[in-house]
């Protein structure tokens, strides 16, 4: 029975590729086995998400609407003025808001909406940072379009040289990827980084995808955000995309809720792709994810834990592995070396369990990898138990 012949250009998760890694080896003995290697958040969600499940059950029976209700579309709008400094009327709830169920979802369908596969003889392109969320590379393959893996590394503070795109790779190209917070690396893009992004997208006509997920879990001070960049080049939302989720800057990573703001050309037909291929988001979760993007207070409560967990891994690990505190994310980004040697070291003699920067980015023709010498340690959980687990860290490593 013939298939999709994409599907064979699909790559394996990360995490398929860890088990096959470790799941062969026996982890140390005599000591809880801890796993750092997925962005779940392990703390609480805060008890107005569940107070307010609760009070809108009755609802559950009622079919959402696929571009969640006014009520959730006016606290998103509140909260990027709120968040960005925005001035009344830059953003429309009802014109350039599209609630999500998730954003995995929406980020891999977007590429299909903005990629033309019939619009001249070159295969279009959709551009990555590398290493990458592997999200965007199926739904580069999926859209019909090239992925092109730029890499990203310490010498350009882990975001892809904008001076290596040459002009044919932008003219095919139909969008962008990128991620601010990095993921995995946790640094944030500068305001003059993102505003000549946009203004490249602007120029050769793609879709900026601005992937902002990580942009409330910060160090230090809050990023630069693309809608701070949108309102200092005067207002204008075209060739730009920008994902946030509740998942991290909340930790209701089940609560499945999300949502996309930008271009009223993109965002229009998008809604309407959703409503033959995506899944709506129920009126009571709506009603929960009305109420956090209206509340800051638990967000900075949630902000804290993930500095604290910052300091101990400074604590234990400061001196080495090109440590640094990452500005944005709750990852670290160690260079061991050998990413895959020293995670088979964690597993079997201390029992932790860590992610392979090389299984989060795409190897080249020549055999190099960006996240070869790299591991991901994610500080998901109390500081206690992150202390045990960086203490294991530091003195197996």
């Amino acid at each position: 029975m013939p298939l999709n012949s994409s599907l064979n250009d699909l790559r394996s998760s990360p995490f398929v590729a860890l088990r096959g890694l470790l799941d062969p080896l026996k982890p140390a003995e005599g000591v809880e086995p801890l796993a750092l290697t997925i962005g779940e958040p392990q703390n609480q969600p805060p008890q107005l998400m569940k107070d307010t499940l609760t009070e809108n059950d009755h609802l559950y029976g009622k079919y959402p609407p696929v571009d969640g209700t006014p009520a959730l579309r006016t606290a998103i709008t509140n909260w990027l003025n709120r968040r960005y400094r925005l001035p009344e009327g830059l953003i429309e709830a009802d014109t350039h808001i599209a609630p999500v169920n998730g954003t995995k979802e929406a980020l891999y369908m977007l590429a299909s909406v903005v990629t033309d596969r019939a619009n001249g003889t070159d295969k279009p392109a959709i551009l990555m940072p590398n290493p990458y969320y592997h999200v965007y590379h199926a739904a580069a393959v999926m859209a019909g379009a090239e992925p092109i893996l730029l890499n990203a590394t310490k010498d350009h503070n882990f975001f892809p040289d904008l001076d290596e795109l040459d002009e044919a790779l932008l003219k095919r190209a139909s969008a962008f990827f990128l991620c601010s917070p990095s993921n995995p690396q946790g640094t944030a893009a500068g305001r003059d980084y993102l505003e000549r992004a946009l203004k490249l997208a602007r120029l050769y006509d793609f879709t900026l995808i601005m992937d902002e997920c990580y942009t409330e879990i910060y160090d230090q001070e809050p990023p630069v955000g693309m809608m701070e960049v949108v309102r200092d080049l005067g207002g204008d939302l075209s060739n730009l995309v920008s994902f946030h989720s509740l998942s991290k800057r909340s930790s209701a990573a089940g609560l499945r809720s999300g949502f996309v703001v930008g271009d009223e050309r993109i965002i229009r037909p998008f809604i309407n792709l959703r409503n033959f291929a995506g899944a709506a988001n129920p009126l009571p979760a709506c009603a929960a994810a009305e109420a956090l993007w209206n509340d800051d207070a638990h967000v900075a409560d949630n902000r804290a834990l993930y500095q604290q967990n910052i300091s101990i891994a400074e604590k234990h690990l400061g001196n080495r592995f090109e440590f640094y505190r990452p500005p944005g994310g709750f990852f670290l980004w160690l260079n061991v070396g050998d990413g895959v040697e020293a995670t088979k070291k964690l597993w079997t003699e201390g029992a932790v369990r860590v992610l392979p920067g090389e299984y989060l980015a795409g190897t080249a023709a020549d055999g190099t990898n960006p996240g070869k010498e790299y591991i991901r340690v994610a500080l998901v959980f109390d500081p206690e138990m992150m202390d045990e687990a960086l203490t294991r860290i530091a003195n197996i490593l």
